[in-house]
């Protein structure tokens, strides 16, 4: 595998609506999939198939805790990367207000 096929999977696995909400909602910690399915509202078997395309991504990682399984963000650089996309999409509303009022 390539470095630009290494890249192309990272964001091919967070280009999804469903798994970015599934990361999204991981951001605030560890979380099981009957919590993740509460909030995500899909059926428990596409959940684990979203979930296994973003371990396999390298995004997340899992624990067993007793008889549940625990999904979290694997690593600080995965934040640092959602925390730089969320700097862009702001800069990007913030000049789409501009232009819509006329201040740029």
């Amino acid at each position: 595998m390539t470095l630009e096929d290494m890249y192309v999977k990272i964001y091919k696995a967070l280009a999804h609506p469903i798994r970015m909400k599934i990361v999204m909602n991981l951001l605030n910690g560890p979380l099981c999939v009957c919590d993740l399915n509460e909030n995500v509202e899909f059926s428990q078997s596409n959940l684990s198939q979203h979930l296994k395309i973003l371990k396999d991504s390298g995004i997340l990682t899992s624990e067993k805790d007793g008889i549940r399984i625990m999904y979290k963000i694997k690593d600080a650089e995965v934040r640092a990367l959602l925390e730089v996309t969320g700097r862009i999409i702001k800069n990007e509303v913030e000049m789409m207000r501009s232009k819509l009022s006329g201040t740029v």
